[in-house]
């Protein structure tokens, strides 16, 4: 799995030759920080759109920008680790900008989605995969999952505070 996981450098090669072969690349990006069943179906719909995933993982520093400074909970090359795991994926690669504006122009890739907050209009990179005849698709939500909600449950199952029971190991 580790092999999934390519620098953006590495990566617009590989894009480059899979593209040259005819293959239909989508792309997506995200936190991914607690790995739920939202992902997964988010994640397997994109890949049902085309012939290679690509996703793009916040870095830590962009994640905590965008979530805020209790955020990731998991460090990026984890979360890279976790993503590449799954079947659905074809390529993992982490961006430290807090939108996938750079990376999508670098990708180019022939599908651009995204989850049910975002509209096409408000997609990020939805003009330069459009102007090349892409396409951008909207994900609908898996109803009642999100990553923040599961921190909350945990916290709140925990009496307001993550405590340990024994020492990690």
């Amino acid at each position: 799995m580790r092999d999934k996981i390519k620098s953006e450098a590495e990566l617009a090669e590989v894009i480059d030759r899979h593209r040259a072969a005819g293959r239909k690349v989508v792309f997506t990006n995200g936190c991914f920080d607690l790995l739920h069943v939202g992902h997964v179906r988010y994640l397997e719909k994109a890949r049902s759109l085309g012939d290679i995933l690509v996703v793009a993982v916040n870095s830590d520093r962009s994640a905590a920008r965008l979530k805020g400074p209790s955020r990731p909970i998991n460090g990026e090359q984890d979360r890279a680790e976790v993503v590449a795991a799954l079947a659905c994926v074809d390529y993992v690669t982490v961006f430290d900008e807090i939108d996938p504006h750079r990376i999508i122009s670098l990708l180019r890739p022939h599908v651009l989605v995204k989850g049910g907050d975002w509209t096409r209009e408000t997609t990020i990179g939805r003009e330069i995969v459009e102007e090349a005849g892409g396409e951008v698709v909207i994900v609908p939500y898996v109803e009642g999952i999100s990553t923040t909600g599961l921190i909350d449950r945990i916290v709140r199952s925990r009496g307001g505070a993550l405590r340990r029971s024994s020492p990690e190991r």
